[in-house]
């Protein structure tokens, strides 16, 4: 059978170690020889032992600017949408390390504190984007994205953990339902960057209710709207 390739050894490695010593007592050389690797092996693959814990939030970041690059007016609120689905997609498909991670980040502050500063770097990049949208320099307005941001990153860990905790059959159909919830919150403004043109913008979301179910209350919306 053929063995795993270095970079998984060493994660699983780490995560063995970590359990069985604690994280501040396992080093990198640890590491590397658990996995039968050198230890210029282990830094070709990782910057540090904290860097086998989380995930490549630059990598993240960019799908997510990428997203959001390919929006316009009319689509912003999709594309934000898109993209906190596009970083719980990443946790689910890494599967039991991503709850390894977190039984671990729970136990250890230092683990904690970068994972909290991690998830500033993602609401700051939603807040520019969602400012930039608006189009108002005014200090009502950063707030509103401001607030808006934070809902939108507060939604995603909401989802995240509950699956983390084996509590979410379908976290995806979870996400954008909670999400819908945030922009519900939050209208779009009538002009986005104080544009006259008119249009329709549509958004949407999956739920378990029957088209039929539905159309009363789109119709209600519709009616409202005008």
């Amino acid at each position: 059978m053929r063995k795993p390739a270095a970079r998984i050894r060493l994660a699983d490695a780490a995560f063995v170690l970590f359990d069985e010593r604690g994280y501040e007592r396992t080093t990198v050389d640890d590491i590397a020889e658990r996995a039968g690797v050198g230890r210029t092996t282990f830094f070709r693959h990782y910057r540090s032992k904290e860097a086998v814990i989380f995930p490549d939030h630059d990598r993240l970041l960019e799908l997510i600017r990428d997203r959001l690059a390919t929006s316009s007016d009319s689509t912003a609120l999709v594309a934000v949408s898109d993209a906190v689905r596009l970083v719980l997609l990443h946790y689910i498909d890494e599967g039991d390390l991503a709850r390894r991670r977190y039984a671990l980040t729970s136990k250890v502050p230092a683990l904690r504190d970068r994972e909290i500063a991690s998830v500033a770097r993602y609401q700051r990049l939603f807040r520019e984007f969602i400012a930039d949208w608006m189009g108002d320099p005014t200090e009502a307005a950063s707030l509103r994205a401001e607030l808006m941001a934070a809902a939108v990153v507060a939604a995603h860990n909401h989802v995240l953990r509950r699956w983390l905790r084996g509590e979410s059959a379908d976290p995806v159909a979870e996400v954008d339902e909670a999400m819908r919830e945030v922009l519900a919150l939050f209208p779009a403004p009538q002009s986005p960057k104080g544009r006259d043109d008119e249009g329709t913008t549509l958004v949407a979301f999956r739920t378990s209710q029957d088209l039929d179910a539905l159309l009363p209350s789109l119709r209600r919306l519709i009616e409202d709207s005008r």
